[in-house]
This record gives C-alpha cells, structure tokens and sequence, in this order.
C-alpha cells in the first residue's frame, strides 16, 4: 500500500509512510491522503494482509467496504464520517475509487497508478484552493463527473461520425463499432445511475438538517445541478446509438428496396416470354398443322416475344419503378 499526501493550499504531493500517514489522521486538521492499492493480488503467504482502515487507524466496523475490490457504488453518511464508492472512466472503462471524508480528512482509496484522481485533485486543490475537506470532496466527486461527460461526449461524437460515414457508404465494421459504442453508452449509465441516486439521497438528507452550513449547501446544489447534466448527457448518447443503429436500418431497408424493384423490371420483361415461350411449345393441331413456313415461326414465335419486350419496357419507362430506381442510381 502507497500513501500520498497532497498538501494545502499549494497541491504538492510527498509519498509517506503508513505509520507517518497515521499519525498525521490523528493530529493533522486539514488532510488529504492518497491510497494506492497493488492492482493485482499476490499470492498469499502467511496472514492476509490488514484493511486499509485498520492500517491508517481508522478501526470501525462500518467502514469494512474500504479498500476492497467487490464494493459497489455507495454514498453514505457515517455520523462524522461520510462514505463513497465513486465510479470513475478511465481508458473508457469503469473503475471505483473508496473516499472517506470527515471535517479533518480526506481519504481516497484506488487500485493502480493509473485509476486514481490525484492527479486530477491535485490540480483542482491549486486552482481552487478548498479550505476544508468537506470541500475538497466536492470538488473530488465534481471530477468524477467530468470523467463520465468526457467519456459520453467522445463517444457522442464518434456516433455521428459514424451516422455520417454510413451515408457516404455502409460497411459491416460501422454497424460493429456502433454495437461498442451503444454497450459504452450503456456501461456508463448502468455505473452512474445508482450511484447518483445514493448520493442524492444523502446529499438531501444532510440539506434538510439545521446545521448543515450554507456553504455546503450551495455545493451539494452545485454537485446535484452537474450530476443531472451529466446524466443527461449519457441519455443523448444513448438516444443517438439508437438513431444511428435506426439509420442503418434505413439504408439496408433502402438497398433492399432497389433489388426488389430491379427483380420486379426483371420479372414484368420475362413472364410474357415465357407464356409465349409456354404457349407454342405445347402440340396441339393449330401449331402442328398450319404453322408449318419459316415466315410464320418467326412471325408468331418471335415476333410476338418482341412486341411483348417493347410493350414491357415502355410500360415500365412510364411507371414508378422505373423512375424510383432511376433516382436511386
């Protein structure tokens, strides 16, 4: 387990150790802590490995989701002690980050070097300057948001490229990327969803206590007023896979219509040959007897299957199809 301490109000970081992170949880009044996980388990030797908790001194028993991989998103509010299990898009997938925040501290929990904010936090606790934890941990759920607006306006972007491409010309990788996308689409609103919903539930409860500062009222307003944006924009990107997938639908069902009218041309040119075709080749007494010259195969044979291909084609020159798959072309 790697700790690093963020610093206040400059945002430098300083790794230390657990016993130095400890100490400075229980002395320190405005601290923010950074807690990298090994990102693969190693094989256990000897006794398993103590929770993050217990290492940082922070026993309780209601904190016994903190630091282990199977918690789902969670909010929720501990007497001093407030608890999260954030959902964050990194490399267009999914991961949760552990917080725990109290009126002193701010600690944040993640597996991997790469699936962390703080990064992230460190720059915003620069730009913005919180005075306290409280307010950093808005600003920390804040950047979680952006994570999931940023996934879901690339994505959006990408599916109306694809919508264009399809119109300039359909292949069969469009539709495969579009059935990534509208899974994306459905992976980030399945992560934030319930998540969202915890915390609003939270949020209002904590609004609705007399104690509860005004400050901080204004930053869970701003909290709930970004989630909704945010939401809404995975709703719209869910909107346009759909569009897209329905666009595509379209222009097959377009393509199918032109083969059938070409079957169609196809079938009005050939079937009065083959009834003329049917008709003579039987063998009774007319065709047997009387049309016994040259001059009469060819008048009737012949010449009645091309009479019957020009009527055809004008017919077909002055109907509907024939123009419909002229403009198609």
């Amino acid at each position: 387990m790697i700790v690093t301490m963020v610093s206040v109000p400059d945002g430098g970081t300083a790794r230390i150790s657990v016993a130095e992170a400890r100490r400075r949880l229980a002395t320190d009044p405005f601290l923010i802590l950074g807690v990298e996980l090994p990102e693969e388990e190693s094989p256990a030797e000897g006794p398993a490995e103590e929770p993050p908790t217990r290492r940082l001194g922070l026993d309780d028993e209601d904190l016994e989701w903190f630091g282990t991989r199977d918690a789902s998103a969670r909010a929720e509010f501990l007497g001093g002690t407030a608890g999260f299990v954030v959902p964050v898009v990194r490399d267009e997938q999914v991961v949760h980050v552990h917080v725990l925040a109290t009126e002193r501290f701010l600690v944040i929990a993640h597996w991997g070097r790469r699936a962390g904010l703080e990064r992230d936090i460190t720059a915003q606790v620069r730009r913005e300057r919180p005075h306290d934890a409280v307010a950093t941990l808005f600003l920390l759920l804040q950047e979680a948001l952006t994570t999931f607006r940023r996934a879901a306006v690339h994505a959006l972007l990408q599916v109306e490229e694809l919508e264009d491409d399809m119109f300039q010309g359909r292949r069969p990788e469009q539709i495969y990327r579009l059935s990534q996308l509208r899974r994306h689409s459905a992976v980030l609103h399945h992560a934030l969803l319930p998540y969202l919903q915890g915390v609003d539930e939270v949020i209002t409860r904590r609004m609705m206590s007399r104690d509860f500062p005004e400050d901080r009222q204004r930053l869970a307003q701003e909290f709930q007023r970004a989630a909704r944006l945010v939401l809404a924009d995975i709703e719209s990107l869910q909107d346009a896979t759909r569009r897209a997938f329905a666009s595509y639908g379209s222009l097959v069902a377009g393509e199918q219509n032109g083969v059938i009218n070409r079957l169609a041309i196809v079938s009005v040119i050939f079937l009065p040959l083959s009834f003329l075709t049917g008709f003579f080749g039987m063998n009774f007494e007319f065709l047997t007897n009387r049309l016994e010259t040259r001059d009469e195969f060819w008048l009737l044979a012949v010449g009645l299957q091309m009479v019957a291909v020009v009527g055809s084609l004008f017919l077909l020159h002055r109907s509907r199809i024939w123009r419909r798959l002229r403009d198609d072309e």
